[in-house]
């Protein structure tokens, strides 16, 4: 059922209970769900028409997430930080305008 072409996911121990918990764990978010499907159902020997359509997403999104874990391993599947100009507000300063236009008292 794989394909041959490919280089195998092979996954140490740690690594499979890692994606196995990212997969099944209520908190974790979707996208990196996915990844985690993703990978463990290559790392099954699927193929990646196989994985797509079992998993509902592209066979682009298989093949992406997959070459990213080869080099990468669980690093290669969290989000990358996203384009555009850094914040320029704090936290801190967001919670301080937020206490201020509220008035700081609690009803």
């Amino acid at each position: 059922m794989g394909d041959t072409r490919l280089e195998p996911v092979v996954l140490s121990e740690a690594e499979r209970l890692t994606l196995e918990n990212w997969a099944k764990r209520r908190s974790t978010a979707q996208g990196l769900a996915v990844r985690a499907r993703t990978v463990l159902a290559c790392a099954n020997g699927w193929n990646s028409t196989v994985v797509a359509a079992r998993l509902d997403v592209g066979r682009d999104t298989v093949r992406r997430w997959r070459t990213r874990f080869l080099p990468q391993r669980l690093d290669g599947l969290a989000d990358e930080p996203r384009p555009g100009a850094p914040r320029t507000i704090t936290d801190a300063q967001v919670e301080e305008a937020v206490v201020r236009t509220l008035g700081g008292d609690t009803p």
